[in-house]
């Protein structure tokens, strides 16, 4: 039974990361909630496996994106499809103007700044997450910091560059 109370202190501490980070890549609080529940209850079905990890929280967000972005393709609606005018919980990103500027991305390199930056996944666990190769996401994550560079350029703090030694 220690084990699902293991569970328990886990899912308290990474329930609301996740259900933020997954609201800022959909711009729905809802489908981030549906996903982050899946990935979640997925974890606890396989939590003698998944409790053992160095990161179960990396996991629990990887099934939980891929679970959203598979409901909204059988719903017809692309997962990268550009965010609606839904108004995220100001706590997504820790300054409105970072938040505002990370929604102005196209999906793709939002994805991307979002794993890499808010969760901190490494540049593998983002292209395993959004089945894409490591180089594109290094490229793509490339062009939005750039991106964001410019945007967030008089403002107090830029989006850090990712270390060379990061890049692997």
């Amino acid at each position: 039974m220690e084990r699902v109370g293991d569970f328990e202190a886990f899912f308290r501490e990474e329930y609301d990361p996740v259900v933020r980070s997954l609201t800022l890549v959909f711009g729905e609080r809802a489908t981030a909630e549906d996903a982050a529940q899946v990935g979640f209850e997925k974890a606890l079905r396989r939590w003698r496996h998944v409790g053992g990890m160095d990161r179960p929280g990396t996991w629990v967000y990887v099934v939980a994106l891929r679970h959203a972005r598979r409901a909204l393709q059988r719903e017809g609606r692309s997962p990268d499809a550009p965010l609606a005018d839904v108004e995220p919980e100001p706590e997504i990103a820790r300054d409105a103007w970072v938040r505002d500027a990370i929604r102005s991305l196209p999906p793709r390199q939002r994805a991307v700044v979002v794993l890499r930056h808010l969760v901190g996944l490494s540049l593998d666990e983002i292209a395993d997450a959004l089945r894409m190769s490591t180089g594109t996401v290094k490229s793509t994550l490339h062009a939005a910091q750039a991106r964001l560079r410019v945007e967030l350029a008089d403002e107090p703090e830029e989006i850090e560059e990712v270390p060379d030694d990061a890049r692997r």
